[in-house]
């Protein structure tokens, strides 16, 4: 099988921009991605790309061949739904068609126009991604949900409000260089702990952001970047997928997410690496208690350990092994369908040297990018390396 190389990647900013259709943000984060790839758009076999809330919030169903059209390939193109975890599965499938010799260049990627829909529209069509039957006609939202698992987590291992506080604290701190992020700006600690409650344990500050943004990576085999010269020293190595019960009150536990140990088990097995060789990670921290279960699935943390690594340094900048350096979901924001690809693209960056953070991280040569769906029912993990 061909190594997958990182060929380029393309970001828009992640903020506010009620007036920019998926179909503009996607064009901006694909023409970032063939300029920086160096790879002719005639060369893309296949466009696979991620959205969760398009019917909702464009009324845009069947959107494989529209965005195909904005990125300006003719391409057979397929869009992934998972929730959150959407464009996270697209570029799984896109690493296996590359790796099984179906396609040489892959474009994929996600993107998501949610601010336009206002809080409480964007909040309704969010909560499509639990169970309606048992969950959402129950009046259950998202942060409702983290905030039983996070409840769940102190009742089980103990911690406080203020150990999650300092996840918030570092991730904004991260995001202060990312010129992509949708808030550069420090808080405190006592900003998170003053904030308006939304759902006890969880404040204003534990939760990310309502976001638009597109984001778009050029995969290409080994043997193509090789015959074409390309620029690519990243390559994805391992893959992984995982899935658990839909429903919190189906699960065994609320305070371990078994989807994100099961893909990250098989990314580090298919990768050949474990959990001692991640310099650093992108985790699914959309809400602050998401980043303390990512990192514990992810071996990174033992059980009942991970609510501590921000507040004593483990996972900051200059930690052993630092986290969310783009300022994660909580900072850089979260339109859905485009968080998985992005942060693969962070995470390619990081590798590279040419992050605004990389100086965080110069010797790294191992990164995993943890992307997870609802309260994660569904899961992918992504083991990426530098090959040259």
């Amino acid at each position: 099988m061909s190594n997958v190389r990182v060929a380029g990647v393309g970001l828009t900013p992640f903020g506010n921009t009620p007036e920019r259709t998926g179909r503009d943000l996607f064009a901006e984060a694909s023409i970032k991605a063939f300029e920086d790839s160096g790879v002719p758009r005639d060369d893309v076999d296949a466009l696979l790309y991620g959205n969760f809330m398009g019917e909702l919030s464009e009324h845009q169903g069947h959107q494989g061949p529209l965005m195909a059209e904005a990125a300006g390939i003719q391409a057979p193109a397929t869009r992934y739904e998972s929730a959150c975890a959407s464009s996270g599965t697209a570029v799984r499938d896109a690493v296996m068609r590359v790796r099984n010799g179906e396609d040489d260049v892959v474009l994929v990627g996600g993107a998501e126009r949610m601010t336009n829909l206002g809080t409480a529209g964007a909040t309704e069509a969010l909560a499509i991604a639990a169970d309606d039957l048992w969950e959402v006609r129950a009046g259950t939202t998202f942060p409702g949900a983290y905030a039983l698992m996070a409840q769940a987590y102190f009742d089980e291992f103990g911690g406080e409000h203020e150990d999650l506080a300092h996840i918030a604290v570092k991730n904004h701190e991260n995001a202060l260089t990312n010129d992509k992020a949708q808030y550069q700006r420090a808080i405190e600690v006592s900003d998170v702990l003053e904030a308006p409650q939304v759902s006890s344990p969880l404040g204003l500050y534990d939760a990310c952001p309502i976001s638009d943004g597109a984001a778009a990576v050029v995969l290409t085999s080994e043997e193509y970047a090789a015959e074409h010269d390309l620029d690519a020293p990243v390559a994805i190595t391992g893959t992984g997928q995982g899935g658990d019960r839909m429903a919190l009150h189906d699960r065994e536990h609320l305070a371990r997410s078994p989807a994100a140990r099961e893909a990250g088990t098989e990314a580090y097995a298919d990768a050949g690496v474990d959990a001692a060789d991640v310099d650093l990670a992108e985790v699914h921290d959309c809400f602050t208690i998401a980043e303390v279960l990512a990192l514990e699935a992810l071996d990174l943390e033992p059980i009942g350990e991970g609510i501590t690594a921000a507040r004593d340094g483990r996972t900051t900048a200059d930690g052993e092994t630092p986290i969310n350096l783009s300022g994660g979901l909580k900072a850089k924001g979260h339109p859905v369908g485009a968080t998985g690809a992005s942060q693969i693209a962070e995470v390619a960056k990081l590798l590279a040297g040419t992050h605004p953070n990389s100086s965080a991280v110069e010797d790294a040569t191992t990164g995993v990018a943890h992307n997870a769906g609802g309260t994660v029912a569904s899961a992918t993990v992504h083991v990426l390396e530098v090959t040259e």
